[in-house]
């Protein structure tokens, strides 16, 4: 500006200065000192518009730097593809940030945020207390917490297994040796459950013991009971639903975004009324479905303090329409108006941005 500002000011400062005599020559030299001014002016005003166009480019940039850099993020696998999705979203909107993502079960979480290796813990489960508290003695402070989505187990089967329903006790005489939930004795052949499968024992599959859909089906689908070590276990939901696809006599559990064609998902049978209770949105929301859940984002943001710029903008497409639209398209229940204003209030207290 400081160019195109000096040049306005000295074909003004000359135009000011001129002695009575320079406007007594002939015509021509009149037209010819008007014809310069104007050049001067023009000249002026565009050199001052690129200018200002200079200026506010650099404005928008230093802005768009604030959201700028790696977006790390260490936990669930079950929230692994929605994460990913998100990211790309994310990306679209800033192109400067890429996310990174390490999805080693929602135990991984926890641990990464206590060493500070990560801002954000993606967790399929809420932390524990002995989780808080060892973030809390390290940090000074709580973790945030945030739900982000819900989701529900489906107990699933191969696509050409009868099998319709189960009850809790049921369920539990399957994958437990505990038999917590009410069962005399534990089941082993499908012959018990009324399926046509003669001699075929069940084979069962689940998830590790590093996972939060390990530690959901364990509380609730066994009552808290200890889980058979005829059980093989996966890393992954896709893993388990995969083996079930490939094995009639097979049963197992996963998140219901991972559910195929090829495995057919068994609903829940009350005991004593007999109603059954499939894994949908409405039943996961209204609490209908014994194995539904909360997912989570857990962040390390101290108390009074804006999160950088990326972490930011990513929480807030999560909880945005586009962002809850992504949740309901990836196979997940998206949380209700009034869950989702309960999570902006927790992410703006003490967010001095």
């Amino acid at each position: 500006m400081s160019e195109s500002m000096a040049m306005v000011y000295a074909v003004t400062a000359g135009h000011q200065r001129c002695p009575p005599a320079c406007g007594q020559g002939s015509r021509s030299a009149g037209r010819l000192d008007v014809r310069q001014y104007l050049v001067a002016r023009r000249w002026a005003a565009s050199w001052g518009l690129a200018l200002l166009l200079l200026v506010l480019s650099g404005l928008a940039q230093a802005d768009a730097d604030e959201v700028a850099g790696t977006l790390g993020a260490v936990g669930s696998d079950t929230l692994a593809g929605l994460m990913l999705r998100w990211g790309e979203a994310l990306t679209e909107q800033h192109p400067a940030v890429r996310l990174q993502l390490q999805a080693s079960g929602s135990a991984s979480a926890p641990t990464a945020l206590i060493a500070g290796t990560t801002r954000l813990g993606p967790m399929s489960r809420p932390m524990n207390e002995s989780e808080r508290e060892a973030f809390s003695r390290r940090h000074g402070y709580p973790p945030l917490e945030l739900e982000v989505a819900r989701d529900a187990l489906a107990v699933v089967v191969h696509r050409h297994n009868p099998l319709e329903s189960l009850t809790l006790a049921e369920l539990d005489a399957l994958f437990s040796d505990t038999l917590h939930c009410g069962a005399n004795t534990p089941i082993q052949r499908w012959s018990r459950l009324g399926v046509d499968l003669p001699g075929r024992r069940v084979s069962l599959h689940g998830r590790n013991v590093a996972s939060g859909t390990h530690d959901l089906f364990r509380l609730r689908g066994l009552c808290g009971g200890r889980v058979r070590r005829e059980v093989n276990e996966h890393a992954g939901s896709a893993a388990v639903v995969a083996a079930v696809a490939a094995e009639p006599a097979a049963i197992g559990y996963a998140g219901l975004n991972h559910l195929t064609p090829a495995v057919r998902a068994v609903a829940w049978r009350d005991a004593t009324s007999g109603r059954l209770h499939s894994a949908t949105g409405e039943a996961v929301n209204s609490g209908d479905y014994p194995l539904s859940r909360s997912l989570y984002l857990y962040v390390n943001r101290p108390p009074g303090r804006a999160l950088p710029g990326p972490e930011r903008a990513f929480l807030e497409l999560v909880l945005s329409d586009a962002g809850q639209a992504v949740v309901e398209e990836i196979g997940f229940v998206p949380l209700t108006k009034a869950e989702r204003a309960r999570q902006w209030l927790r992410l703006e207290v003490n967010d001095d941005r």
